[in-house]
């Protein structure tokens, strides 16, 4: 039975028989085509947030649909008891794209950064070093499964489901000082998102980067980086860590890596990958045909489409656009990010939802985070006409908002 004609109805089942743990939009999509979306009216709507940093190539791209199609005929799924031609492939292209050496591949961004944690303390395992701990930031995010939300900074996220798995610490993002002070002869790692996504597009400052980078090798500590959302060229760059002129010893990918095919990498060294020995780690689905196929594409279609470039060219001028506005407006109190990964936060007469639900109406997609801020993270094709006409909409909403006063 199909309810695609009937958002009722689609809302009606969602609630008897999903659980609740989304808090929808009124609206539902059943089509989309490059940088937009299409209910289940027909009604367009520019993709402003790609899918959470998902959609890295826009939506129904032919490239990518005949790559899912034509594998999906041949092999979905072969486990990881035999070799895999798709994942060794992705596997050469990450490594030789980065700073890494080694890959293993799972189902997302919480598995990949399980991985990474796992990886760290087996890492002074086999060297007889009883270090285990690992120092995260507040106000980070890293993911929702049992020591991934212990990672995290927030506690509204591991609240309920206490006790959570020990040996995390969390100090103030961009304070050195205070992370010196935490760190400890157990101090195994050290896990930062170079930009804050999930708590209002945060970037780190390159001091504290450089400064980080220096305490984990003057202690022997490891740096993991949580590129989940920020990978992929979705800051302007191939990986944000580029941008700081650093190389960290673990890197986790997921959200744009395969277009939106689930897919999670966690990338090192040699040396750290000694940390995993035969049968330590695993995944069922991790590193199947389909979904390495799908991000082989992805990638080669970021190549061939210059949508790195294209990420930083488009990013910036948004960001001049909305920093114009910013200072034309005192509605808007900040504008943060990089690339194609920004934070607009508003002043408190405006709520972030209130700005998505207006934006919504216009036939715009954004995410509304906390209280005052959205976030945008388009598809890294988006043209030039396409983002002016989002911050054309910004510009009359805020015009509006003057008028109320």
């Amino acid at each position: 039975m199909s309810i695609e004609s009937d958002l009722y109805l689609v809302k009606d089942y969602d609630k008897k028989y999903c659980m609740q743990v989304f808090a929808p939009q009124d609206v539902a999509f059943v089509k989309g085509k490059g940088s937009y979306l299409y209910d289940l009216s027909g009604k367009k709507y520019l993709d402003m947030i790609g899918g959470i940093a998902v959609n890295s190539v826009g939506h129904g791209h032919p490239k990518l649909a005949k790559a899912i199609a034509e594998q999906s005929k041949k092999l979905i799924h072969c486990c990881n008891y035999y070799y895999i031609p798709s994942r060794s492939e992705l596997a050469y292209t990450l490594c030789k794209k980065s700073f890494a050496d080694k890959v293993f591949f799972s189902n997302s961004g919480a598995e990949a950064n399980e991985a990474a944690i796992k990886l760290a303390r087996g890492y002074f395992y086999y060297k007889g070093i009883d270090k285990y701990e690992v120092i995260t930031a507040k106000m980070s995010f890293h993911g929702r499964t049992m020591a991934t939300i212990a990672a995290t900074g927030q506690p509204k996220f591991s609240k309920p489901f206490e006790p959570v798995t020990p040996g995390f610490k969390y100090v103030e993002f961009n304070n050195i000082s205070e992370l010196e002070s935490a760190i400890t002869d157990k101090t195994a790692a050290i896990m930062l998102e170079l930009i804050q996504g999930e708590s209002g597009v945060n970037p780190a400052a390159p001091d504290y980067i450089h400064a980080v980078r220096k305490l984990c090798n003057e202690k022997n500590i490891l740096l993991i980086d949580d590129e989940i959302q920020t990978g992929v060229g979705r800051t302007g760059k191939m990986f944000c860590y580029e941008h700081y002129g650093i190389y960290p010893d673990i890197m986790t990918l997921a959200k744009g890596l395969a277009g939106g095919v689930p897919i999670g990498a966690t990338l090192c060294s040699n040396e750290v990958a000694s940390g995993f020995h035969v049968g330590d780690h695993g995944s069922t689905f991790g590193g199947n045909p389909l979904a390495t196929t799908a991000a082989n594409t992805v990638l080669s279609i970021i190549d061939e489409e210059n949508l790195v470039a294209n990420a930083a060219v488009i990013g910036d001028m948004i960001m001049d656009k909305l920093q114009a506005l910013k200072a034309k407006y005192p509605q808007i109190h900040m504008v943060r990010g990089r690339g194609l990964l920004i934070g607009i936060e508003f002043a408190p007469i405006i709520s972030a939802q209130m700005m998505r639900d207006s934006l919504l109406e216009k036939g715009f997609l954004v995410s509304a985070i906390g209280a005052s801020t959205i976030r945008i993270a388009p598809p890294l094709n988006i043209s030039k006409s396409e983002a002016l006409s989002f911050t054309s909409e910004i510009e009359k909403i805020m015009k509006a908002q003057s008028k109320l006063k």
